[in-house]
């Protein structure tokens, strides 16, 4: 046996385990509630625990937090699912695979949250790992199951992940549909997701180079961030109008803008290879060679250090680096 084939052997057998459980919570529909002896993970103490820009804090954080909670708990579930999310955004694959693995033979009898949770989880790994095809059938799922129960944050969820993990064709459409539902729900929470739908609906014309639609859609995603009050998540709607400026040739507007945002971050002692990238690429639209290869070689510099970005950008990086005469 060849030393690939134990890892396809183990990808195999996970693959038809996670075929199986698709199909055994569509014909079995959990018909339990959450007893009072076994309650819920408490969503408010998640938000306020989830630290995206650092999932490793995040997974500390989610670890310390299930110890505290009953080795069989709904709960404690819950949160190993969170923990395999945190695993996944910093690209340990295999160890969120297996995180889930844990949690996949409890879910029979479970209040359906708990699989919602782990099919958009176990989809999210997939998708991270450049397997879309193999998140679909999962996210699919979780959005009928959500919907079924009346987890509207969670359906709102798996249909952004739609939206994302779909062929090119199809992602605007479930993103439009995300944002109806956002717009139906009663729940506050849920209406959070606007934020985030408006973005991807901003990138998804970008990308068109629909550069004007993109800047409308970055412009609505903006207040909508504000008002969730996460300062990182401001900056980066912010950076994101500033970049639809520049594309549409408005470069003052967005050199105004990106430099607030350099003084932001360094008021903060924080750096920022993003705005640096930003602040080079308008340099050099306006002909300064010399300070768009100081920006460049700075972007550089920061942004090799991001393991998903070397993962997900190398044509990008390897730009930033030529540019910025980097060796």
């Amino acid at each position: 046996m060849s030393s690939s084939e134990p890892a396809a052997l183990a990808a195999t057998v996970r693959s038809l385990a996670t075929a199986l459980v698709v199909a055994l919570l569509f014909a079995i529909r959990p018909l339990v509630s959450a007893a009072a002896s076994d309650p819920l993970l408490d969503v408010t103490a998640l938000d306020r625990w989830w630290d995206f820009d650092h999932p490793a804090a995040s997974e500390a954080k989610f670890r310390e937090e299930a110890a505290n909670l009953p080795a069989d708990s709904t709960a404690r579930y819950e949160l190993m699912t969170q923990i395999a999310r945190a695993q996944g955004l910093q690209r340990h694959f295999a160890e969120a695979h297996l995180t889930l693995d844990q949690v996949q033979p409890a879910l029979r009898g479970r209040p359906p949250r708990l699989s919602i949770r782990y099919l958009l989880e176990r989809g999210r790994v997939f998708n991270s790992s450049r397997l879309p095809e193999r998140a679909m059938p999962l996210f699919r799922a979780a959005l009928d199951q959500a919907r079924a129960s009346g987890e509207d944050f969670l359906a709102i969820d798996a249909a952004h992940m739609l939206g994302i993990a779909a062929p090119a064709a199809d992602r605007l459409s479930w993103d439009v549909e995300a944002v109806a539902m956002t717009e139906r729900t009663k729940d506050p929470r849920s209406k959070r997701w606007l934020a985030s739908l408006y973005n991807n609906i901003g990138w998804y014309y970008d990308e068109r180079a629909d550069y004007a639609r993109a800047l409308e859609y970055f412009e609505k995603a903006l207040p909508a961030w504000e008002a969730r009050g996460d300062p990182g998540a401001v900056r980066a709607a912010k950076w994101s109008v500033a970049h639809e400026l520049r594309s549409l040739g408005r470069y003052d507007e967005a050199h105004a803008i990106q430099r607030a945002l350099l003084a932001e971050t360094e008021k903060a002692g924080e750096t920022d290879g993003y705005v640096f990238e930003e602040l080079g690429e308008l340099a050099l639209a306006q002909g300064d060679d010399a300070a768009a290869r100081t920006w460049f070689a700075k972007a550089y510099k920061e942004l090799a250090k991001d393991p998903s970005f070397k993962a997900n950008e190398a044509v990008r990086l390897e730009r930033l680096r030529q540019l910025g005469g980097v060796r």
